[in-house]
Formats: C-alpha cells, sequence, structure tokens
C-alpha cells in the first residue's frame, strides 16, 4: 500500500506543478507566455505522463473526484478511498508550497490568483456559482466516463493514458473562463491554501461539484459502459474477495 500512496502523491505533486505552474510562471509571461491553450496542454501532459510512469502502481488516479468515481463504479476498493485522498491532497499541498516558492523568488512577485480556482468575481470571465457548478459536475462526468471507458478491456491497452490525457486538456480548454478549471478537489485545495481569504471560502463547491459528478459518472457507466461479461466478472471477484 505504501507504493500506491507514494505513487498518487508523486502523480498528484507533478499535476498540480506541472499544471498550475505552467498558470503562475508561463502562462503570461511578456511576449513568448503559453497562454490558455499552453496551459491545457500542461494538465493533459502531467496527467498523461504520471499515467505511464506510476498508473501501473496505483492504478493513477490523482485527483479524490476520480477515486470515488471509480469506487462508485466498482472498480476501485472503497477501503483504500480515504489513503487515497490524503495522498493527493498531501500531494497537491506540497506541490503548491514548492510552487510558491519558486514564484516568490521573482523580485516584483505578486501572489494574485496563484491559479486557484473560484466563481463570482473570483471566475476568470466572471461566472456565476450556478455556471460554476453545472460546468465542474459536467466535466468531472465526462472525464471519469472516459477514464472508464478507455481503461476497459475492450479498449486496446497502452492508450489510456493519451486519451485521459487529451480529455483533461479539452476540459481546461473548455472550462478555464468559467472555474479556472478544478474537477480535481486536491489541485483546489492546494492553491487555496496559500490564497487563502476568498479561496478557502469557495473550496466547497470544488469539492463537491467534482465529486458529485465523478459519483454520477460511476453510476452511469455500470448502466451504459459495462457489458454482461464484466459485470459477471465483477461478481465473481466481489464473491472471493
Amino acid at each position: 500500500m505504501f507504493k500506491k500512496l507514494s505513487a498518487e502523491f508523486l502523480g498528484t505533486f507533478w499535476l498540480v506543478f506541472g499544471g498550475c505552474g505552467s498558470a503562475v510562471l508561463a502562462a503570461a509571461f511578456p511576449a513568448v507566455g503559453i497562454g490558455l491553450l499552453g496551459v491545457s496542454f500542461a494538465f493533459g501532459l502531467t496527467v498523461l505522463t504520471m499515467a505511464y510512469a506510476v498508473g501501473g502502481i496505483s492504478g493513477g488516479h490523482f485527483n479524490p473526484a476520480v477515486s470515488v468515481g471509480l469506487t462508485v463504479a466498482g472498480k476501485f476498493p472503497a477501503s483504500n478511498l480515504i489513503g487515497y485522498i490524503i495522498a493527493q491532497v498531501l500531494g497537491a499541498i506540497v506541490a503548491a508550497a514548492v510552487l510558491y516558492i519558486i514564484a516568490s523568488g521573482k523580485a516584483d512577485f505578486q501572489l494574485g490568483g496563484f491559479a486557484a480556482n473560484g466563481y463570482g468575481e473570483h471566475s476568470p470571465g466572471g461566472y456565476s456559482l450556478t455556471a460554476a457548478l453545472v460546468m465542474e459536475v459536467v466535466m468531472t462526468f465526462f472525464f471519469l466516463f472516459i477514464i472508464l471507458g478507455a481503461t476497459h478491456g475492450r479498449v486496446p491497452s497502452g492508450f489510456a493514458p493519451i486519451a485521459i490525457g487529451l480529455a483533461l486538456t479539452l476540459i481546461h480548454l473548455v472550462s478555464i473562463p468559467v472555474t479556472n478549471t478544478s474537477v480535481n478537489p486536491a489541485r483546489s485545495t492546494g492553491q487555496a491554501l496559500f490564497v487563502g481569504d476568498w479561496a478557502l471560502a469557495q473550496l466547497w463547491l470544488f469539492w463537491l461539484a467534482p465529486i458529485v459528478g465523478a459519483a454520477i459518472a460511476g453510476i452511469v457507466w455500470k448502466i451504459v459502459g459495462e457489458d454482461d461479461a464484466s459485470l459477471a466478472h465483477n461478481s465473481l471477484k466481489a464473491e472471493l474477495a
């Protein structure tokens, strides 16, 4: 279990450090900033690379909502859920701390939003609480649904991280203007702890909405995505466990 939790810690660290780091350090760099497109790809690439690196150890969740959704779908043991979530949140917090140390080394450093997630006046595009809630639920739903589909036995093995990484890229391309894109409570928590104030006050949404979206995806997958052979196999595993 130690190896699995360590893999989740490192994977989530890389996701937050690479994704949020691209937003904080590189997005608006004068003349050559990577912009919204670059940040979107950065998040996707973090998941893609670490899914290949440690996915075979822990499953490559790197996200409490993903772990919850996989549990609801019957793909992950509930007994491991709390440990995974703790490892993911710790990885995100440590990544945010390292990013803060680096970012604050700039002479004219100002914390600003620090890539935190928000709604209302703290939404990049000024979107409402309702818009943010719906966006996060829908985007996390499809993210988890894609994960379940890409890792299904009927799909050629070895390609799942590509589909999952590109899915996260697409999610960011659509939702950065609305919430700065969470779909990951750990990612939101790490940044909010350093911003404090409004980011902590709004953090509840970025736990609730992703978990709800992922849980719904887990339920829908059981109805739509599973075939009879998979259901029989899962039932047999449950009986033998």
